[in-house]
């Protein structure tokens, strides 16, 4: 059965944003650059691919499907971009959004739980759960794995890696791996 993952890059102090939707702050280097390339390229936009030396048709090697809340499809939005993963199926979880105009990108109003139920269903690659803080909250007792990026910087303040109801949960750290500039990846697995 597939898996969801919830693949997401941390500030020291647990911010996946600034207060504002800002993640320019993360310090983002080669190494880290060359590391995505190679081991999780399909989590790089479409649209980025080109400028950092990847084929826009790079294969898959993990995920085959996104899903991904409002704050995390914005920001290709504000850029005219509306299918920013075009290489791999793609759901926004809005109930504000209204309507997605490319036939790409699936909105889900209502129910990700279900709809991520539905997914492990289904054959392919793993789920990536990209974000954000209250989609992951609210998917919390469906997430199957988490990959830690925790970039050495401390935001204060802003979009939190979990935003919900206190609900503590259980993961096993299964390995970490350093990947310069003082970036640790970690892998967790639920209890």
């Amino acid at each position: 059965m597939r898996k969801l993952v919830y693949f997401v890059g941390l500030s020291l102090d647990g911010y996946i944003a600034g207060p504002n939707g800002e993640i320019d702050f993360i310090p983002v280097g080669d190494d880290m650059w060359e590391w995505l390339r190679a081991e999780y390229p399909e989590t790089l936009p479409t649209h980025v691919r080109p400028h950092i030396g990847l084929a826009a048709d790079a294969p898959n090697q993990k995920f085959d499907s996104l899903v991904m809340g409002r704050g995390t499809y914005d920001p290709a939005l504000a850029i005219g971009v509306t299918s920013p993963y075009a290489h791999m199926k793609q759901y926004v979880v809005s109930s504000t959004l209204g309507r997605i105009d490319d036939p790409a990108v699936e909105l889900v109003e209502r129910d990700p739980v279900g709809l991520v139920r539905e997914l492990k269903r289904q054959d392919g690659k793993d789920i990536w759960l990209a974000g954000g803080g209250l989609l992951a909250a609210a998917l919390l007792a469906e997430i199957d794995e988490l990959v830690i990026k925790s970039y050495p910087v401390v935001a204060g303040t802003g979009v939190p890696a979990f935003a919900g109801e206190f609900r503590p949960t259980l993961f096993r750290p299964t390995e970490r791996k350093a990947i310069g500039d003082g970036v640790q990846v970690s892998w967790f697995t639920r209890t």
